[in-house]
């Protein structure tokens, strides 16, 4: 049904209460950690007692994160929830509760925030999460989503980004770059829509690319997976920034250096050859375009037959004395500098 002349609600007809008990009034809780959900002035939860608390949180900002020209509001609310589960997972944990706190203008109605909350509470229903509460005020300077989670991991599976050791294997789940080539497809379909609004978007066979950009999933299975594969992680991390940046994280933290092989980074064919379309190296996007949320994570070499047949992983390299730097081998089989170059907020822009 075509409802594009339908009547919008202002926020101001609702106000604050009546749109929390919109957006909020047939939330039921899920998880037995989950004491008393929204409707107090704080949730309760009480993890088992052989479980872990872990807690993530994320801001988003119109213009910074996301830009409401392509972005469908239930893909925002949606992504807002699933970024934040992949925190948890690459803890090697399952998230079990969400907050979630919006600053909206008066440009909004009660429909828009209705439907981010649409893609927030299908997150959550699909990851077996709890939306436990959160809050709703005025902002001046755009749409602003914050974003809490909370998660739980047995005490002996826990995983940091500090526990690898010289030998162990790099491995990644899924494939990597393809997020940033749909960030570039959109980009390039706003640029051509300015310039001529009567331009119709080309979007064609790009499903993929635009679904991992505009769509992520968190890769909470892959947890399921290691865990049937009696798999304890030495160290993991999400890939939010890019291989490289990640990669040095997982470095740093471990105080190790790192070979990564060029030929083992996965990229999907629908990425390489978009990739190819735009000049751009397929591996650049891999390493630097982020937004990927797959598990990078190392092994121990005692693991090897465990995880090398595992459909949904590849290891890439492995980790070195930190002596060694980080490095890259090229297909060409030279050996260079791993350089991060992927996405950060705070740094200034040449």
């Amino acid at each position: 049904m075509d409802d594009s002349n339908a009547k919008l609600t202002p926020l101001s007809e609702l106000g604050e209460f009546g749109l929390i008990e919109k957006l909020t009034g047939d939330i039921k809780s899920k998880n037995h950690s989950t004491l008393f959900g929204i409707g107090d002035d704080a949730a309760v939860i009480k993890p088992e007692k052989s479980m872990l608390t872990v807690v993530s949180k994320d801001l988003l900002l119109e213009g910074v994160h996301f830009d409401l020209m392509y972005t469908p509001l239930k893909h925002l609310g949606y992504k807002t929830a699933v970024v934040n589960f992949s925190d948890i997972a690459a803890m090697n944990g399952k998230p079990k509760q969400l907050l979630v706190g919006i600053g909206v203008g008066a440009k909004f109605s009660v429909e828009a925030i209705d439907e981010i909350y649409s893609g927030i509470k299908s997150a959550c229903e699909i990851y077996g999460v709890d939306l436990i509460g959160g809050d709703t005020t005025s902002s001046s300077s755009g749409l602003v989503i914050s974003a809490t989670v909370i998660g739980e991991v047995k005490k002996a599976d826990i995983v940091y980004r500090n526990g690898a050791k010289p030998n162990d294997l790099i491995c990644v789940s899924g494939d990597l770059g393809g997020a940033y080539m749909g960030l570039l497809i959109l980009e390039r379909e706003k640029k051509a829509f300015q310039a001529d609004p009567n331009i119709q978007p080309d979007l064609g066979q790009h499903d993929y690319i635009l679904q991992r950009q505009l769509k992520p999933e968190a890769r909470t299975t892959v947890v399921d997976i290691l865990a049937k594969e009696k798999i304890i992680p030495t160290s993991m991390i999400d890939v939010s920034d890019g291989l490289a940046s990640d990669v040095m994280h997982l470095c740093k933290s471990s105080k190790t250096g790192c070979v990564i092989s060029e030929e083992k980074i996965p990229i999907d064919q629908t990425t390489y050859e978009l990739a190819k379309e735009f000049n751009i190296v397929p591996t650049v996007a891999a390493l630097n375009g982020g937004e990927d949320y797959e598990l990078l994570f190392t092994v121990s070499q005692d693991d090897y037959e465990k995880v090398k047949d595992i459909p949904e992983i590849t290891i890439i390299g492995y980790m070195t004395d930190a002596s060694e730097g980080e490095r890259l081998i090229t297909s060409d089989e030279n050996s260079i500098d791993l350089v991060a170059q992927g996405w950060d907020a705070l740094k200034k822009k040449i």
